[in-house]
């Protein structure tokens, strides 16, 4: 139970709310060790919940491409102006490609997807340069939390693993490419913990598994919730005992550079802040850039880290490589919606896996809080925007309760401070105490499902450039289940590592680096009449006042074209 004091840290209209979320507790508490779980959805349920309350149905927020290999796929409309701009200006100054920089792999993107490649690569006997826009490390896989999905354990199976991934998926994944992903997985698990990563085990040693969203078993492997950091880390001091592998930190690729024949021979860096831009040749090229969080779709806040600004999906389009499963965007049901100084910060799916509630207003539960993460985001909005079960902020905005001290209460004491060390520590700065009060949350922008079209070797359309994690698609489908974009970024990263490397050592050198296909994709937008003032990649985030979502987290909506010209 809160003290007084804690309590008086909400604002008074949502103190009703709280004493309802206790009031409440000690029966649901009950029913959990009685074995009882709130009933989950039908399948036409969840069909119905997604298509009338996720923001990925909503009116206004996609747009068919008019130009380039997957012209008439719908995407949201902030990636759509992006994938049918015109290059940056720097680059329309260019009079000709001076190169500055030769190697044999070029990987674009330093998170963990690119040092991943980095690593294999270079294991392979190759040069490698990461070119990285920020430094080597900032991305997504620092801020995942939650855990890595391996099927490893007796009562589970790659078999298992392959049907959930499906699932999850809607059925529209690639499944060579999720077989892939769960028969590598246990291989990939081994080799982390070879490279000295510290996972949570039991005295004995046996890694301890908890359920993600949508799972039928217990297979998140984790690191406290500093998983993604602790992976980052072991990857970069692996990455860096290799003397073949160089890194250029703050700088962007911002065109990729083909020869006469259509093979990726490099690209254009521009080194950020700076106006400046350098030619690397490669034999071959991985890109690894990332997601697409950073521009807002729908005006949602994001889990993202700051670059992650769609340029890897903007270079490969105009280079004319096809793109699939942009339609859906996965939003992660529980951001943070209070303090509203933390708005989007992620609050990870390993919360309910060990027991904590999504709760309304009145301190009821509305949806089984494991549902696969497009559900239980459909169901939340639903239940702040049709029912008006919401609890309202401060700012009008609204959210539902996690009531994470269940965990406590079904775990012993301890526990939260124990599986959730970051969390924990950071909240407790804020004067809240995690495992007595409960946070509120509400959807926010997290994983983009879908990306460049790659085969399982990692290799796409062009030849000598491979791809691997977030700006690829495929693997998931038109949905994410947790912990799979980890063991995805590694299994793949690998992957396009050694596919980059042996490229590399059987074609050689490839012909003279050149802009053509950058022609070609500019003929397009004229013969199509596309008229756009937009410039891309826009490299970092542009901010202006915050606004509520389209699909609303007050019930409002915007007119679609409040959205335009956002990041000309």
């Amino acid at each position: 139970m809160m003290t007084s004091e804690e309590m008086m840290r909400f604002p008074e209209e949502m103190r009703p709310s709280l004493r309802m979320v206790e009031q409440s507790r000690n029966d649901r508490v009950a029913a959990v060790r009685r074995g009882e779980s709130y009933p989950s959805l039908s399948l036409t349920d969840r069909e119905a919940w997604l298509e009338e309350f996720h923001p990925d149905y909503s009116y206004g927020g996609r747009r068919a491409l008019r130009v380039g290999p997957s012209r008439g796929m719908e995407v949201p409309v902030e990636l759509a102006e992006l994938l049918e701009s015109k290059p940056r200006r720097i680059v329309q100054q260019l009079r000709r490609i001076e190169v500055e920089k030769r190697v044999d792999v070029l990987v674009i993107g330093g998170g963990g997807a690119g040092t991943a490649a980095a690593i294999a690569a270079a294991e392979a006997g190759q040069s490698v340069l990461i070119a990285t826009k920020l430094r080597h490390g900032d991305s997504n896989t620092l801020m995942a939390e939650g855990g890595i999905q391996v099927a490893d354990h007796e009562c589970d199976s790659p078999l298992q693993h392959f049907l959930d991934v499906l699932g999850g998926g809607h059925f529209t994944n690639d499944r060579d490419l999720v077989e892939i992903l769960v028969t590598e997985g246990p291989l990939v698990l081994r080799w982390l913990e070879e490279q000295g990563m510290q996972f949570d085990k039991y005295p004995t040693g046996r890694m301890k598994v908890r359920h993600g969203g949508g799972t039928s078993r217990q297979r998140l492997h984790s690191a406290g919730d500093v998983t993604g950091l602790e992976m980052m880390r072991v990857l970069q001091d692996h990455a860096e005992s290799l003397e073949t592998i160089e890194t250029l930190p703050f700088h962007a690729a911002i065109e990729l550079l083909t020869d006469e024949r259509g093979r990726a021979v490099g690209a254009l860096l521009e080194q950020v802040g700076k106006n400046r831009v350098m030619a690397v040749q490669a034999k071959s090229v991985v890109l690894a850039t990332g997601g697409f969080g950073r521009l807002h779709v729908q005006s949602f806040p994001t889990s993202n880290h700051y670059g992650a600004t769609a340029d890897g999906l903007v270079i490969a389009y105009r280079a004319g490589l096809p793109l699939r499963d942009l339609e859906n965007s996965q939003f992660h049901p529980t951001g943070i919606a209070y303090p509203e100084s933390k708005t989007g910060l992620l609050i990870t799916e390993k919360f309910r896996g060990l027991g904590a509630q999504l709760l309304n207003r009145h301190g009821d539960q509305f949806v089984f809080s494991l549902e696969p993460r497009d559900v239980t985001t459909a169901a939340i909005i639903r239940e702040c925007k049709e029912y008006d079960n919401g609890v309202a902020t401060p700012s009008d905005g609204r959210g539902v309760w996690l009531d994470i001290p269940m965990i406590e209460l079904l775990h012993g004491r301890g526990t939260i401070e124990k599986e959730f060390p970051g969390r924990f520590k950071e909240f407790m700065h804020r004067g809240i105490d995690l495992r007595t009060m409960p946070l509120l949350s509400y959807p926010t922008l997290h994983y983009q499902n879908g990306g460049v079209s790659i085969t399982p070797d990692a290799g796409t359309d062009m030849p000598g450039l491979f791809a691997a994690g977030e700006v690829t698609g495929g693997v998931h489908g038109k949905n994410r289940l947790m912990g799979n974009a980890l063991l995805e970024i590694l299994v793949f990263g690998l992957h396009a590592g050694r596919s980059a490397a042996l490229f590399s050592q059987e074609m050689g050198e490839g012909g003279y680096p050149g802009l053509s296909h950058l022609e070609a994709f500019l003929s397009d937008l004229d013969e199509r009449s596309v008229n756009t003032n937009v410039t891309a990649p826009s490299l970092l985030p542009s901010y202006g006042p915050v606004e509520w979502p389209l699909t609303g987290i007050n019930g409002d909506r915007r007119d679609n074209d409040d959205l335009t010209g956002r990041f000309s």
